[in-house]
């Protein structure tokens, strides 16, 4: 076993220095887990480069060594694949940050690995512009860890997932090679597009440390409504009035089904129902927002999109957010799910991938496979079905344990009947990794495992996750 004057921790306090190597007592707690189920891992030292170079230096030493390396950023995932690994080394872009630059031209900014979602967002609209991707630990999460699963949000109907989002990047292989593809370029098809070898491979393949970000024209207005329908079809007749008349002005769609709808607004504190006073048991909810570039323009004609719906009958009540305290309100009810953990306590929360059209009956079957198989199993289903991507947490109250094996089983047994994906936007990490055979091919995980044993011979990186 290693020890603290062991020859690699003694390269890598060389090379970078104590302030960037933390090993023994010094290892900060956060640096032992992500936000996955299971319980922190000690590694065997936390490196923190501050500049790419120092990535590189630090992935040579230990592929030198044949140490293992767990890359880390703001570790906000949910599937432990930033979850450390005894005796390897976890490699944090904590101080890997900053906005390096914004090319109004292009449109773009080149922004380091580590530095924070809600700075990226900030920074954009600082410089007149959008950054769409926004996840609910903004605040936390780092860019090179969105990049690095893939990450999703509300916005993908609209602006698509955050490989959507990047012209270039730079990365770091697991022997150290140093490689920069900093494109701008919105065309480039010069050979191949190696950006997306990395991007969604969750820091098995390489460790991103720059990106190239494409910007958006940052929106004059922001319309949102909260509409109550009697059924799923209705959802589906919703939505595909949307896509039709609201065009490029769609961001977002987001349905609640009852269960949510109840637990939401009925048992999460400071949640407002805006229908409340209405008894009517509704099939499902949506929340829908559009974001226009001309708010003279935009509001009249959204607002005249959701009257024909009313008119012909397609939403029975539907409330229009007239202020950003409003919108705020309305999106509150929505993410409630954040809340979810201190109201019920622990639970399994699913993040899958099903064709739109069948997402109701998957929901109806889903509750009832986990009522029979575990009595009193509680589930509620939510999710941006617009892109395909449903959530569900599903728990037993009262019970000392989640039976987990349990309730992957119905769920992830389901998908794969639906033929849908066990991650939709969260990635595989090593929680979903038993489940991975449920939505891919045999010989879709071998070329995977072709793929890491080309880039990574000596499975140094991040080992144990994904394939």
């Amino acid at each position: 076993m290693e020890t603290l004057q062991s020859p690699v921790i003694g390269a890598l306090l060389d090379r970078l220095g104590s302030v960037a190597v933390l090993s023994g007592p010094d290892i900060p707690e956060r640096n032992t887990n992500d936000w996955g189920p299971h319980g922190p891992v000690r590694p065997l030292a936390v490196v923190r480069p501050s500049e790419p170079a120092g990535v590189a230096a630090a992935m040579q030493i230990c592929h030198q060594h044949g140490i293992a390396v767990v890359p880390q950023g703001g570790l906000t995932g949910l599937c432990g694949g930033a979850r450390p690994i005894a005796g390897a080394i976890a490699l944090s872009l904590e101080r890997l940050v900053g906005i390096e630059e914004i090319d109004p031209a292009a449109s773009s900014m080149t922004v380091l690995a580590g530095t924070p979602l809600e700075v990226v967002q900030r920074a954009a609209e600082a410089a007149g512009f959008f950054m769409p991707l926004d996840l609910g630990a903004r605040g936390s999460c780092a860019i090179g860890g969105n990049l690095s699963t893939n990450a999703g949000g509300n916005r993908v109907i609209r602006y698509g997932m955050a490989r959507d989002m990047v012209l270039g990047i730079e990365v770091v292989l697991p022997d150290g090679t140093l490689v920069t593809s900093l494109n701008k370029l919105l065309k480039n098809n010069a050979g191949y597009d190696l950006k997306h070898l990395f991007i969604g491979s969750e820091g098995t393949l390489g460790i991103i440390t720059r990106a190239v970000l494409r910007l958006h024209p940052k929106p004059a207005s922001t319309m949102v409504a909260m509409c109550a329908l009697s059924d799923y079809a209705g959802v589906l007749a919703l939505l595909a009035a949307a896509r039709r008349e609201l065009g490029p002005l769609l961001s977002a769609f987001e349905v609640m089904w009852p269960d949510y709808w109840s637990a939401a607004t009925g048992e999460v504190p400071n949640v407002r129902n805006p229908f409340a006073g209405d008894t009517t048991p509704y099939g499902a909810y949506v929340l829908v927002e559009a974001l226009g570039t001309d708010p003279a323009v935009d509001m009249p004609r959204f607002e005249a999109w959701l009257e024909r719906r009313l008119e012909v009958g397609d939403v029975p009540n539907a409330v229009v957010a007239q202020s950003m305290a409003e919108v705020a309100q309305l999106w509150g009810v929505r993410d409630a799910c954040s809340e979810f953990v201190s109201v019920f306590g622990p639970h399994i929360p699913f993040d899958v991938g099903l064709p739109t059209g069948r997402m109701d009956e998957f929901a109806e079957r889903c509750a009832a496979g986990l009522r029979a198989r575990l009595p009193g199993c509680r589930s509620l289903y939510y999710g941006h079905i617009g892109d395909g991507n449903l959530h569900l947490v599903a728990w037993v109250p009262g019970a000392p344990s989640q039976p987990e094996h349990e309730i992957e089983q119905v769920v992830y047994g389901l998908v794969r009947e639906f033929g849908g994906s066990v991650s939709a936007e969260h990635g595989i990490g090593t929680l979903k990794k038993p489940w991975l055979g449920h939505a891919r091919s045999p010989e879709e995980i071998a070329l995977m495992r072709t793929l890491k044993h080309a880039l990574d011979p000596t499975g140094i990186l991040n080992p144990g996750k994904v394939v």
